[in-house]
């Protein structure tokens, strides 16, 4: 009886152990399925938050677009009205020359009225405008001196030689670029427009006086230069000059305020453009006399070609012809620079605008947003 007693007594003992032993398994399980569905749950409203902050970035970028957009209108409509005051004419101290400094866009739409200006509290505005035609513009490499036809044109290319040369860079760079906008343009649609042939595309500028020398029209292939082929890439901006075997971003860099890649052929407008881009422009002319001129075109502007002529003159160039499809007083491309800041959102363009010289409507060229 006694050893029976015992057994009873350690088997209901064991029966404990084993219950507790399973509760505490139950409990443990528990707490892993609560600690795995908060992690899961974290997770889901993690990514919920990402993608409801990526849907308001996505927004607040929409939004400073569309005001980037309504910025550019509003200059264009500065463009447009200052070729109606000033036909003929673009100069330094016009009113798209004034460039607007970072401003809240509720200043400018509490200047007009608007009754939901505080919605503009958040966004700022700023940007200029720059005379594409100050520079020197790449397609010049390039004329069409016939229908059908196009080649090198040497006078422009012994101009940006000069540049090069002027600006402390290797005077060789000019007959490979030269080479490579050629052979650029022959899938191009506007190779063979010139400022004699008004159409739907802009143009300004007159391409057909610009002769060429002894290159053959095949594109990328001159002569005595072993028939060696250029691949045909088209430039659309002067960071396509890294293309071109030679340059480095450290020479793109030097030469980004002194030239451009234009859709036609243009002329270099000499009421706004540098004394580096001038002295090249001009056989026989060193940087100090366009300085001098330059700043002697700070007090008077030019008016027609013939004061052009003039102050040529009285700068010390002798025998200097000025051809009225290499120089003028007038532009009609444009650089708009303008950067939009909306809460988180920032944009950054630029816009290339041709504004039609006889019409002054505006027309946009093309769109770069800065990454």
């Amino acid at each position: 009886m006694t050893f029976s007693s015992s057994s009873s007594k350690k088997s209901a003992s064991g029966s404990r152990v084993a219950g507790a032993r399973e509760r505490g398994v139950a409990i443990i399980s528990a707490l892993l399925v609560v600690a795995l569905s908060a992690i899961l749950v974290s997770g889901m409203l993690w990514r919920q938050q990402v993608q409801i902050r990526r849907i308001e970035n996505q927004r607040l970028l929409s939004q400073a677009q569309w005001v980037a957009r309504g910025a550019l209108d509003w200059t264009r409509l500065i463009l447009r009205s200052e070729g109606d005051t000033s036909a003929g004419i673009t100069y330094l101290g016009g009113v798209w020359g004034v460039p607007i400094a970072k401003t809240r866009l509720s200043d400018f739409l509490g200047q007009i009225g608007e009754v939901r200006a505080e919605q503009g509290a958040a966004t700022y505005l700023s940007g200029s405008i720059e005379d594409a035609q100050s520079r020197f513009n790449l397609r010049n490499l390039v004329a069409s001196p016939a229908p059908g036809v196009t080649q090198i044109s040497a006078e422009q290319m012994a101009a940006y030689q000069r540049l090069l040369v002027s600006l402390g860079l290797s005077g060789q760079l000019a007959k490979v670029t030269a080479l490579h906008v050629r052979a650029g343009l022959s899938q191009s649609a506007t190779r063979f427009q010139t400022g004699t042939s008004i159409s739907s595309t802009p143009q300004v500028g007159g391409g057909g006086g610009m002769t060429g020398g002894n290159f053959t029209n095949q594109p990328g292939i001159e002569d005595g230069d072993d028939n060696v082929a250029v691949a045909p890439l088209l430039m659309t901006s002067v960071d396509s000059l890294l293309d071109i075997p030679g340059y480095t971003p450290e020479i793109v860099a030097k030469l980004r305020p002194f030239v451009t890649v234009l859709p036609t052929t243009t002329a270099i407008n000499m009421n706004t453009a540098s004394a580096e881009v001038i002295a090249a422009m001009v056989p026989g002319m060193t940087v100090s006399q366009a300085q001098a001129l330059v700043a002697r075109r700070q007090t008077v502007f030019f008016r027609n070609v013939g004061d052009v002529q003039l102050a040529l003159t009285a700068a010390g160039v002798q025998s200097v012809s000025i051809d009225p499809n290499q120089f003028d007083v007038n532009s009609s491309y444009f650089l708009v620079h303008g950067s939009v800041q909306h809460e988180r959102a920032e944009v950054d363009r630029t816009t290339l605008v041709y504004r039609d010289p006889l019409t002054h409507t505006t027309r946009i060229v093309r769109v770069q947003d800065q990454l």
